[in-house]
């Protein structure tokens, strides 16, 4: 128990970055970016000179932050390269994505929510939910995205909540997480 969802929702392994936003529209009339972090909020943004922004998925381009501030829960960010409205709206839907070494390491009870990827899901009865393969969220809290397991045939997989009380705890070193969740949910 007692375990909170720091960073971002995907590592990508081939150039050790973890996303933590993601570009949700333009902002203001100077060509700022608004982003939409993920996991422990604006402040993980914040700290970080620069961005990599790219599709879900991709690559990223490197874009140093020339000045950035948390709004309303979400963050406003002036972008080298990035000078009018227009250029900035072209961005929405870009994951932003830091270097993992950038971050600082997880506190005791922590994880990043990058390092739940790949991680085996179990309920409460010991029966296998699948594994993540995505963490996600649209809103209220993480979702962990779960695909195989005991009625693993849908190829989206499942969505499982990353909250407590259906969080009962994650075991990196195990690779394992345990939920109140079963199957027929």
């Amino acid at each position: 128990r007692g375990v909170a969802a720091r960073g971002g929702g995907r590592t990508d392994e081939a150039d050790a970055r973890v996303v933590l936003g993601r570009v949700v529209g333009a902002w203001g009339v100077r060509g700022w970016v608004k982003v939409a972090p993920l996991g422990d909020g604006p402040e993980g943004l914040l700290a970080q000179p620069a961005w990599w922004l790219g599709a879900p998925g991709g690559e990223g381009r490197r874009r140093t932050v020339l000045e950035a501030r948390a709004h309303s829960g979400t963050v406003v960010a002036s972008l080298d390269g990035c000078a009018t409205p227009e250029a900035a709206a072209e961005l929405k839907g870009c994951e932003v994505a830091v270097p993992r070494s950038a971050l600082p390491k997880a506190r005791r009870g922590e994880v990043y929510l990058a390092d739940l990827v790949g991680l085996d899901v179990v309920s409460a009865s010991a029966r296998a939910l699948g594994t993540v393969v995505a963490m996600e969220s649209y809103g209220a809290h993480p979702l962990m995205r779960v695909r195989g397991g005991e009625s693993g045939g849908d190829p989206a997989g499942r969505l499982v909540p990353f909250v407590e009380p259906i969080l009962m705890s994650v075991d990196l070193a195990a690779r394992r997480i345990e939920v109140d969740w079963e199957p027929e949910y």
